[in-house]
């Protein structure tokens, strides 16, 4: 028998081996610091910075803009105020087209500027626009721009205010009238009562400088009865019933006598809150009510009469003094005022005292009875 061939090492073929499925080896993500989107998160502290900055780059390019609105519209007004209309009302309305146009183009020149600014330091754009701000807030202290401001303010304010600035260089001319000796001994004798009218005033809700004006018109800060049977500080004859009880709500009854200064300046500025509020808080009402008291009716009943709507057109129908009294107290009002912000009394003269003064402002015009 023939015995089998056997397969000599060189053509004897193996099965082919099975590989077993290599699992694949996780890759790890390098940590890029971008999200979802493929952009990067910028760190907290970095948008905290870039809100401050851009805020204040906005906020100090507002009051610069504002403050040049202000005193660009204010002398424009005073410049071409009147009704002609290619002298007066084409001009100013040209001037403020012309504005518009150069705040677009200022606006576009610090676009481009801007970027410059940040690539030498990304901190300057907002450094320069509240170094602007700040030198507006020192120049809106100057005359110059209390002029336009004023200016400003008879432009938008109409007839209101006009009627306001008319009285208030009535303020300002009688003050300039008072003698200086005179003036000074009264603030140094008012000084004992201040802090008596200071809580009254406190009380009521009166500016006390107003408060002291109205006690240096009455009395001179010479407690005394008169002919006409007022008595202290205030002259008090006649109280609103009203006015009393929330006095007398205040004081027990053995302080309510009109000899206690502290019982009759709380007696003073509830009087005279009384005809503030009566009068819809027109200050110079409110004084003239004041000085007429009940009689006849009051103040409104005379107004109801004549047709009267305000002090301007009241006035002409009152006896002089009368008629002159708001006039006095927010002259001596103004003295106190001046005494206290500037440590002594000023002389109202033309130029830049003039304007400081009117800086200062008479107490309780254009500005809130209440301080």
């Amino acid at each position: 028998m023939s015995q089998p061939a056997t397969l000599s090492p060189e053509t004897a073929k193996a099965p082919p081996a099975v590989k077993k499925p290599s699992r694949p080896r996780p890759t790890r993500k390098k940590n890029t610091g971008q999200g979802k989107r493929g952009k990067k998160k910028k760190p907290a502290v970095s948008l905290r910075r870039h809100a401050l900055l851009l805020g204040g780059e906005i906020t100090g390019l507002a009051i610069t803009g504002i403050a040049a609105i202000i005193a660009l519209l204010g002398y424009s007004a005073n410049r071409f105020s009147g009704t002609r209309l290619f002298s007066n009302l084409l001009p100013f309305a040209t001037g403020i087209l012309g504005c518009i146009i150069l705040a677009a183009v200022l606006l576009i020149i610090w676009k481009s500027l801007r970027t410059r600014l940040q690539a030498w330091w990304s901190p300057l754009p907002a450094v320069i626009a509240l170094s602007l701000a700040l030198a507006v807030a020192l120049l809106a202290r100057q005359g110059h721009f209390i002029q336009a401001y004023g200016y400003y303010r008879t432009l938008l304010g109409g007839r209101e205010e006009a009627s306001r600035m008319t009285l208030a260089h009535q303020v300002y001319a009688a003050y300039r009238r008072l003698e200086a000796p005179e003036l000074k001994k009264m603030v140094e004798r008012a000084e004992p009562y201040r802090p008596a009218l200071t809580e009254a005033a406190r009380a009521f809700a009166i500016d006390a400088d107003l408060l002291q004006g109205l006690a240096a018109t009455e009395s001179s800060f010479l407690p005394r009865e008169s002919a006409d049977g007022g008595q202290g500080l205030f002259q008090i004859t006649r109280v609103p019933d009203a006015a009393r009880d929330r006095v007398d709500r205040i004081f027990p009854p053995e302080q309510r006598a009109l000899t206690n200064p502290r019982y009759n300046a709380h007696l003073g500025a509830a009087t005279l809150r009384h005809y503030l509020d009566e009068m819809k808080n027109d200050l110079f009402l409110g004084l003239l009510a004041y000085n007429i008291g009940p009689a006849n009716g009051g103040l409104r009943f005379i107004m109801e009469q004549y047709g009267a709507t305000d002090f301007v057109t009241i006035q002409p129908y009152l006896q002089r003094l009368p008629r002159d009294y708001p006039i006095r107290v927010l002259s001596y009002s103004l003295a106190f005022r001046i005494q206290q912000q500037e440590g002594r009394l000023l002389a109202y003269e033309e130029g830049n005292n003039a304007l400081r003064i009117q800086n200062i402002g008479i107490p309780g015009i254009g500005e809130d009875t209440v301080r």
